[in-house]
């Protein structure tokens, strides 16, 4: 079955250019041109990929981003028309994988497409392989189950989005080593992602806040200055 994507852009010369290039690769295609709609159609199709643009009339990508992430894991790709690094932070914040600003080619986008996709596979078969061993990672009052994907605090299992349990997790494997943000990036977004080592800061950022007594003076995920960090179990 083709793979399904969503495309949520507003300017219908663009929309009609990224599906017709889309189902010529083989995908099916979905299409919304508002935030609304885009916030509807993805519940109701449950798409594998969804393209996202970020200035639309009514809610616009940053809120679609928010709201869908609050209830599906689906990778989305955001459109920015600016090359501004506020948008690109604020879109990782919100749960966006990847950004790519306009203009752009058509060959860069549906390599990043077949990308994201891609690693999406790839977790599914790792999930579906994965059921004969049990793999536990504790660290006192925090315990890692890489088996269900689930983590828990203090006995209560923590909210954690994919990219934020695979970075947890890596850097559990690796427990007391330093590693640096150029490392982590290859190792958990994969050599493919486009994106730079800012990403790494802010999903440990986030991490930070959900697994660290005061997230200001971490005790479980180091700083190492000028290289990246480290974890300590």
């Amino acid at each position: 079955m083709a793979e399904k994507i969503l495309i949520v852009e507003d300017e219908v010369t663009l929309q009609e250019t990224l599906a017709y290039n889309l189902k010529h690769q083989g995908y099916s295609v979905e299409t919304a041109d508002d935030g609304k709609s885009a916030i509807e159609k993805a519940k109701l199709t449950n798409p594998d990929l969804i393209l996202l643009d970020i200035m639309l009339p009514g809610i616009d990508g940053f809120e679609v981003c928010r709201i869908l992430r609050q209830e599906m894991n689906t990778p989305i790709l955001m459109l920015t028309a600016r090359d501004d690094e506020i948008d690109r932070v604020v879109g990782l914040e919100v749960g966006a994988d990847d950004y790519l600003t306009k203009p752009f080619s058509m060959r860069e986008l549906i390599a990043r497409v077949k990308a994201l996709l891609r690693r999406v596979r790839i977790m599914k078969d790792f999930a579906v392989s994965d059921t004969t061993s049990h793999k536990i990672y504790s660290f006192s009052e925090l315990v890692i189950d890489e088996t269900r994907r689930e983590v828990t605090l203090d006995g209560q299992a923590l909210n954690l989005k994919p990219k934020e349990y695979d970075l947890l997790l890596y850097m559990a494997q690796h427990n007391g080593q330093a590693l640096s943000r150029e490392v982590i990036l290859e190792k958990v977004w994969g050599w493919e992602y486009f994106g730079d080592s800012r990403t790494v800061d802010v999903h440990v950022r986030w991490l930070r806040e959900k697994i660290e007594k005061d997230p200001s003076q971490p005790k479980r995920i180091i700083t190492i200055r000028s290289t990246g960090y480290r974890f300590e179990g």
